[in-house]
């Protein structure tokens, strides 16, 4: 059995922040409780970024006492009962408690509440619902939430297909957390997200792909891609990434491992797609990327085994960052490419028009002839790059 998690939040650096303080006296203890993600996180001792907390306020009582302590306050998503404390040491979203009152899939119509349990029996999952008051630290966990965090277990709030009717992108929540934190499956939630895949066409594509990067972009999310196309779930969202491609991402991870280089989620997403750019563009409209995010994929599906040869000449035709994914996914060696800079051919189209070529077609072609033997010699110096010009002029 996993030891048990304290039923008090440890003291961390975030717990002392004085601005913290500051808004817990202006709110009040008593209306105040920490919530979610960094709950959980100072509870697995990992690194808490964003503070959030809830209030049976309403949203204007917030306002009102924020304001009158001097603290600036957002409105930044009042109607779903949600305003911004501005902080020195960071922000903090402050939310009303909710009940659903009706939900289809998409969209949840809430109403604000009174108790606290109401509002975390409308979350996702048990180590999502963890509450802290602010003054004594005491954990309030309504669903077993401390257990299952102990476990590494990512368990679904109430019956898990009814928590995916209610929202579908839970399905895709559940696999990135269990990415993350899951060492051990859950088997109701894993049969519900399986059973329940085809509901995910009705989600925007826009959700489905923040979704897809969010877990990308996880140390190593391998294992539980390759879980989501064996129950389903990947064909659903993302039918162009076979089992060709879970072993290509497979690869690219451990690639991007032994070479010491961040992790991509666009890069990781490159490599579950074929090499055909026809297709990678398709995808990346589909999933509404940005225009830089869809260029990147569509470079990095032009890929061959020709892109081994010359690393650095491949860098100047299509920029560095596609050289990178490009190497990473099919295996190449990205170290010539490591504190290189790509250089710009020292070479103007005036200067072969000094040595007697008339302006036109001809000093362009001169141009490019120059630029193939300069990067074919690896970017020498400006002199050798005289000496190529002279030797060209000689044979046009």
């Amino acid at each position: 059995m996993p030891d048990a998690l304290p039923r008090t939040l440890p003291q961390t650096r975030w717990t002392q922040r004085a601005d913290l303080a500051a808004l817990v006296e202006a709110i009040g203890p008593a209306n105040l409780r920490w919530v979610g993600g960094a709950v959980r996180d100072t509870l697995l001792g990992d690194a808490v970024n964003d503070v959030d907390a809830a209030t049976p306020l309403t949203p204007d009582a917030v306002i009102d006492r924020l304001r009158a302590a001097g603290i600036r306050v957002v409105p930044t998503g009042i109607e779903h009962g949600t305003v911004t404390a501005v902080l020195p040491e960071g922000n903090v979203e402050v939310t009303t408690l909710r009940r659903d009152v009706s939900t289809d899939g998409r969209r949840a119509t809430v109403a604000f509440a009174s108790d606290w349990r109401d509002d975390a029996a409308r979350r996702d999952f048990t180590i999502n619902a963890l509450y802290a008051a602010p003054d004594t630290r005491e954990i309030f966990d309504w669903f077993g939430g401390l257990e299952d965090l102990a476990a590494r277990r990512v368990r679904f709030i109430g019956e898990a297909r009814q928590r995916i009717r209610e929202d579908h992108l839970r399905i895709l929540r559940y696999f990135r957390f269990q990415a993350r934190f899951g060492a051990t499956l859950d088997p109701e939630a894993e049969e519900a997200c399986g059973e329940l895949a085809p509901m995910l066409k009705g989600l925007s594509r826009e959700r489905v792909a923040a979704e897809l990067l969010n877990l990308l972009a996880l140390p190593d999310p391998a294992d539980t891609v390759a879980r989501m196309f064996a129950l389903g779930i990947l064909p659903v969202i993302l039918p162009e990434a076979g089992q060709h491609g879970i072993e290509a991402l497979r690869r690219l991870i451990s690639a991007e491992h032994s070479a010491g280089v961040r992790r991509d989620p666009v890069r990781r997403l490159s490599a579950l797609l074929p090499a055909l750019p026809p297709v990678a563009e398709t995808v990346a409209s589909r999933l509404r990327l940005s225009r830089a995010q869809r260029e990147r994929i569509a470079c990095a599906a032009a890929r061959t085994a020709a892109d081994h040869d010359d690393p650095r000449g491949l860098a100047y035709r299509e920029g560095r960052e596609c050289a990178v994914d490009r190497l990473l996914i099919n295996g190449g060696d990205i170290a010539p490419l490591m504190d290189w800079e790509v250089p710009a051919l020292p070479l103007k189209g005036g200067e072969i028009v000094a040595r007697g070529i008339a302006a036109g077609p001809d000093v362009a072609r001169i141009l490019r002839a120059v630029e193939q033997k300069w990067i074919a010699e690896g970017f020498p110096a400006r002199d050798r790059v005289n000496r190529i010009v002279e030797e060209i002029l000689r044979t046009f």
